[in-house]
């Protein structure tokens, strides 16, 4: 496994991540006939908050994000661009992303703004159709709640 970090993003982050994103998602979205270059960018753009993300580095460099967004309820978040560059794949960082984040969730550690709060009951995401990612998911207990043709979405806890 790759030494990783992850620290708070900025607003300065935006235009790596958004490059990342397309590069990260252009093979599924060309296979599902939805790419387009401005748009996926755009798209990431248009709906980043920094106080939500996390910039995943490998040896000090610029590896990967993740962003966990409240969704109106302490107890409910989505996990959201949760993307890792091509030449960091594979090494495990992604599982050791996501087993982190869920831990803090699960002991109170995130908020919506990095703070502390009471524990996320439920993660919830969507991943594209097809997309090898959504097998990181299932061995981190996350189970299909719908889907459709381009979509499937995910979930992880209850709201109890």
């Amino acid at each position: 496994m790759a030494d990783w970090e992850i620290r708070p993003a900025s607003a300065a982050d935006v235009d790596a991540i958004a490059e990342l994103r397309a590069v990260v998602m252009r093979g599924d979205l060309e296979r599902l006939g939805r790419y387009d270059a401005r748009r996926v960018r755009q798209r990431l753009r248009d709906g980043f908050v920094a106080e939500w993300t996390w910039v995943i580095e490998v040896g000090g460099a610029f590896a990967g994000c993740v962003a966990l967004r409240p969704d109106g309820d302490a107890r409910c978040h989505w996990l959201e661009h949760f993307y890792v560059g091509a030449q960091h794949q594979g090494r495990g960082i992604g599982s050791g992303v996501l087993g982190e984040l869920l831990e803090r969730c699960d002991r109170g550690e995130v908020d919506g703004g990095g703070g502390i709060g009471v524990g996320v009951g439920v993660v919830r995401l969507n991943v594209l159709q097809g997309s090898p990612a959504r097998r990181l998911y299932e061995r981190y207990g996350f189970v299909v709640e719908a889907e459709d043709a381009v979509d499937v979405f995910m979930v992880r806890g209850t709201a109890a």
